[in-house]
């Protein structure tokens, strides 16, 4: 499954040169391992038209508030 998400300038800039590998999202969207999220650059009034794929590899609730996960991004031609 694909999830398209928005994300603001730095962290989309961040993931897009590697500093930033996981993201923190609440999981009204059923995140699994093996997903792909589309991340679409958000300015805080438009998308800019930039967007990066990954695929999520690790997923987990482990000390985060109710509902919230962390995942791990994986470049696309990665299998979890």
């Amino acid at each position: 499954m694909n999830h398209d998400l928005k994300i603001e300038r730095p962290y989309f800039q961040a993931i897009r040169d590697g500093r930033k590998t996981f993201e923190i999202r609440y999981n009204d969207r059923g995140f699994n391992a093996g997903d792909t999220v589309t991340l679409k650059e958000y300015d805080g009034f438009c998308f800019s038209g930039e967007q990066e794929t990954r695929r999520i590899g690790y997923v987990t609730g482990f000390s985060q508030h109710p509902n919230w996960v962390v995942f791990s991004l994986l470049p696309l031609e990665v299998k979890p």
